[in-house]
């Protein structure tokens, strides 16, 4: 082995050995399946935190069962992302100085494809950075053949079943994009606006209602002013008109609960085609007189696909005033407003902070608009979803999380599905010329179920599916439905669906209705582990516009100061913070990043993967763990350097002579292998991080290597005796290999690829070896009992040679009072130990009523050990230098003291900074505390 850890040495060299071995592939000959779906990340993506983490959870999860002997997938695939996809290409289009519309259709998608074989790749070669043990050879991608089908044949049969259907709603509307989009490509962030109070006039002259809006253009599609049943002010007023200022047209006070009596003047406005919440009046009072009688029945559209005022039709009259045609839809704001003041119907305006909804990919601040759409029936659906996860069959980890699923799924609405983009699975329905509606497979299967001659004209429908509508039919699809293949059997219902709980109602819920419904009523997955948002390490959400993302490549490979400012400043919707966010990022990292490696990046995820909770993602803890796989590394090399080449007990006819501390470690390496088993099937990754660390650090490497070396450095040490250490040493090592491989596959291959003949075991990769078992026969609470007291009394001696400032290499007199039987047997078995590890000098026992010289005294159970000080410290001097330590530190606690006091400091500086100079006070007065105690004792001499 090198001398020094260099996980690029090892990492790239080990994936592709891997993967050219088909090492990742379902093993045949295994027992039992275990699948997990990996959330297919879109085709445009770059590996962010979040999946850095969602990837490290599933990877542990699926090394783990391949371990267990199971028949082991984990799907590979990717999303095709259509409005982002479709982004990318046009943006390059445009630098050709061209449109899609240029290209055509067909030639478009063309261009996408192309793109997708050159650039479509790079989230899946990151994949493989970080370690992921996907199944490559059956890699699928959402528009690939076999899953483009499955769609036809999902909405093809939805269709039949009277479940989709094509109807006029209202959506979330892109008008830059042009198309609808989901919720959850809308982002809603406060931002600086106006609340305008406009004045409606009363039909019967008696005054006028006081009506407030964020969006006064909306109001020339006004169908009525609605105000609470309950609200006294108004309730004489039902029934009446007002006339809506600049169009001519009268329209009722209705009484409706929507309308708070305690906000703004207790009148709302209701724009049923452009408000969600007006639309659901709307629907409520349709049939009143009032409103049925209304042009289009009081839904009144007044904007064009690009959010202008639209012309009217034909039928229309003057019901859009010709003043704002044309208009876009805040120049029309402006222009509306002027005329509002100019006929004194602007009562006031006044600033005011609101939510503003922006498409995630274009920016545009999206419109509630009314369109013809495509729609899932849901509720027949939502209903057996709900009884899944009522009855068991599908258990959310955090529990707690299945109430959020139930409170979306109890108010589900019907599912807008269709995109009117030209990237995507398009609708397999057809339109003739009489505006029939023809759905199919293709459109051979339509002419011939409906008896249409080649030659009758026949136009698809240009609209695509929502890319959550492939994505719902995930875990069937990719295995082959709607055939009945070989993998559909051995995979379906998968085992677990590892995600974010940020789309359990986007892609969870909806792929739990689709697996019901096209799988016999079999759930997709047993078990949702719900994890949380990946932060920053002050708790800060990571984004672009508060520049604090971390790309996780950055923390496996590095990346130079300049670069990483270069990069977060880079294509910034709000280019004014790139100086505010270069500035900070030259504070947080002067250096850059140092290089870690993809194993402590893997170890960091896991050790903060606590359930439920969002992960603070801080630094240290990845130095921290950079330094545990430094830690086994040396561990390692200290193990072959005494073990290669020697007898290490593998043949059975050995004789084999075990110490206290070979079985002591033994049983450890039982408690921590059931520990982390443990964990991992319960999900706690946390607790099994925390085990693997312990153990690894504190018992086997700090105590049971200093614990061989006696025996292994002694003359007097039989060769069964030291075979047996050597044998121990091997051993316990090659099976922590095996039980860390799952959080941390590529250090632990690489040494076990060294370790692993020594403890007499075979095989080309440690990923197919058997995950480590607890085994009863080497539990052992003697040498437990025994290395614990022997531990104790090292530390103890340390200890006082610490506080005494006496040079660890000093041997020393050690006393023993109050020793039991068993304190004088372990104190007289364990000499070796103790003259090696804590350079005794000599053990004496005193008895009762021996006299006890001055001494330093620790306290290990009824027992005192004692350790004379005549001769080992010069107390004047030992005192004076005390005392000059704690001057240091009394200044140090009334500096830090005096800071917290002032209200200037505390008021101000962010919330961190606080908490960090408490952190360094409470450590002040704790060195403090030690020094006075320490001072005393030495004057107790």
């Amino acid at each position: 082995m090198d001398k020094t850890y260099d996980p690029h040495a090892i990492e790239q060299r080990w994936y592709k050995t891997w993967e050219e071995n088909n090492s990742f592939a379902p093993q045949q000959q295994a027992e039992g399946s275990y699948c997990i779906m990996i959330p297919p990340p879109n085709v445009t993506g770059s590996l962010h935190m979040g999946h850095g983490f969602n990837n490290t959870i599933m990877d542990t999860l699926i090394r783990y069962q391949r371990m267990k002997g199971k028949k082991t997938l984990w799907q590979p695939g990717t999303d095709h992302a259509g409005i982002a996809t479709q982004m990318v290409v046009e943006r390059q289009l445009e630098a050709e100085q061209k449109s899609r519309h240029d290209l055509g259709r067909d030639a478009f998608i063309d261009r996408i494809w192309e793109w997708k074989a050159e650039s479509g790749g790079n989230i899946t070669g990151q994949l493989r950075r970080l370690g992921s043990s996907l199944d490559w050879k059956n890699e699928r991608f959402t528009m690939d053949d076999g899953l483009s089908n499955s769609v036809k044949e999902v909405f093809v049969r939805l269709y039949e079943e009277g479940l989709i259907y094509r109807g006029k709603r209202l959506v979330n509307w892109d008008p830059k994009l042009h198309t609808a989009v989901s919720d959850l490509e809308v982002l809603a962030e406060e931002e600086n606006g106006h609340m305008w109070h406009m004045r409606y006039p009363l039909t019967n002259g008696t005054g006028h209602l006081v009506v407030s809006t964020t969006r006064p253009e909306t109001m020339l599609g006004d169908c009525a002013v609605a105000v609470n049943p309950e609200d006294e002010r108004y309730k004489h007023l039902i029934g009446e008109l007002v006339e809506l200022p600049l169009t001519n047209r009268k329209i009722p006070i209705v009484a409706d609960e929507h309308a708070d009596p305690e906000f703004g003047t207790g009148c709302v406005k209701i724009t049923p085609a452009h408000d969600f919440n007006d639309y659901a009046v709307w629907q409520r009072h349709r049939d009143e007189n009032m409103i049925s009688d209304q042009p289009h029945g009081g839904l009144i559209n007044i904007l064009t696909i690009d959010a202008a005022i639209r012309d009217n039709e034909a039928d229309e009259d003057d019901l859009i005033p010709a003043a704002y045609i044309g208009l876009d839809r805040y120049a029309a704001r402006k222009q509306i407003v002027a005329d509002l003041e100019a006929a004194d119907l602007l009562e006031k305006i006044v600033d005011h902070k609101l939510m503003v909804p922006r498409g995630d990919r274009s920016g545009a601040v999206i419109e509630p608009f009314l369109t013809d759409q495509w729609y899932v029936k849901i509720e027949p659906l939502a209903k057996p979803a709900i009884e899944a996860v009522e009855n068991g069959q599908i258990r959310f980890v955090p529990d707690n999380w299945k109430n959020t699923y139930y409170e979306w799924m109890r108010n589900i609405q019907d599912w807008c599905i269709s995109r009117q983009i030209w990237w995507g699975h398009r609708i397999p329905a057809w339109y003739d010329d009489e505006g029939n509606i023809y759905v199919g497979r293709d459109e051979a299967e339509v002419r011939e179920k409906h008896g249409l001659s080649d030659d009758y004209p026949l136009r698809q429908d240009e609209d695509v599916l929502d890319t959550w509508f492939s994505s719902a039919l995930w875990p069937f699809s990719t295995l082959g439905w709607p055939e009945n293949t070989e993998r559909l059997k051995d995979f379906y219902p998968t085992n677990v669906l590892v995600t974010g709980f940020d789309i359990i109602f986007f892609w969870v819920a909806r792929m739990i209705m689709m697996g019901l419904k096209f799988m016999d009523g079999q759930v997709p997955f047993n078990e949702v582990y719900v994890h949380g948002l990946v932060r920053d390490s002050h708790g800060d959400k990571m984004s672009k516009s508060k520049g604090n993302v971390l790309d996780p490549i950055d923390l496996i490979d590095g990346i130079d100061l300049d670069t990483l400012v270069e990069k977060r400043t880079r294509g910034m919707m709000q280019p004014q913070l790139a100086a505010k966010i270069e500035k900070q990022t030259r504070k947080e990292f002067p250096d850059g990043i140092q290089s870690f490696g993809t194993d402590s990046l893997r170890f960091t995820f896991a050790a903060l993967a606590a359930t439920g909770r969002d992960i603070k993602f801080d630094m240290g803890r990845i130095e921290g763990y950079r330094n545990f796989c430094n830690k086994l590394w040396n561990a390692a090399r200290y193990v072959l350097m005494n073990t290669a080449g020697e007898d290490c007990g593998t043949d059975a006819n050995s004789e084999v002579e075990l110490s206290a501390a070979d079985r002591w470690i033994l049983a450890q390496l039982q408690t921590t292998a059931s520990a982390v088993g443990k964990s991992i099937e319960s999900y706690r990754f946390d607790h099994a991080a925390q085990s693997i660390y312990e153990f690894t650090w504190n018992e086997y490497c700090d105590w049971y290597l200093e614990l061989c070396k006696p025996v292994l450095n002694s003359d007097e040490a039989s060769d069964a005796a030291k075979r047996g250490t050597r044998q121990t040493l091997v051993r316990v090592l090659e099976a922590l290999l095996r039980l860390a491989h799952p959080i941390i596959p590529f250090i632990t291959e690489e040494i076990w690829q060294q370790v692993a003949p020594l403890a007499g075991k075979s095989g080309d990769s440690i990923m197919l070896q058997p995950y480590p078992l607890a085994d009863e026969s080497l539990e052992d609470q003697q040498a437990v009992a025994e290395v614990e007291w022997l531990k104790n009394i090292i530390l103890a001696i340390r200890k006082i040679k610490g506080e005494m400032n006496i040079a660890p290499g000093k041997r020393v007199p050690v006393l023993l009072a109050d020793a039991s039987e068993q304190d004088r047997k372990y104190s007289e078995i364990n000499r070796s130990y103790l003259d090696f590890l804590a350079r005794v000098e000599s053990i004496t026992i005193l008895e009762q009523g021996d006299e006890e010289p001055e001494s330093a005294v620790a306290l290990i159970g009824d027992m005192r050990l004692l350790i004379p000080m005549s001769g080992l410290i010069d107390k004047d001097a030992e005192c004076k230098r005390l005392e000059k330590e704690i001057g240091k530190a009394e200044s140090e606690v009334e500096r830090t003291g005096k800071k917290l006091q002032n209200p200037n400091f505390v008021d101000k500086a962010p919330e961190a900074v606080v908490a960090k100079e408490k952190e360094k006070l409470e450590e002040a007065q704790k060195t403090l505390a030690s020094l006075q105690a320490q001072l005393e004792k030495i004057q107790a001499l």
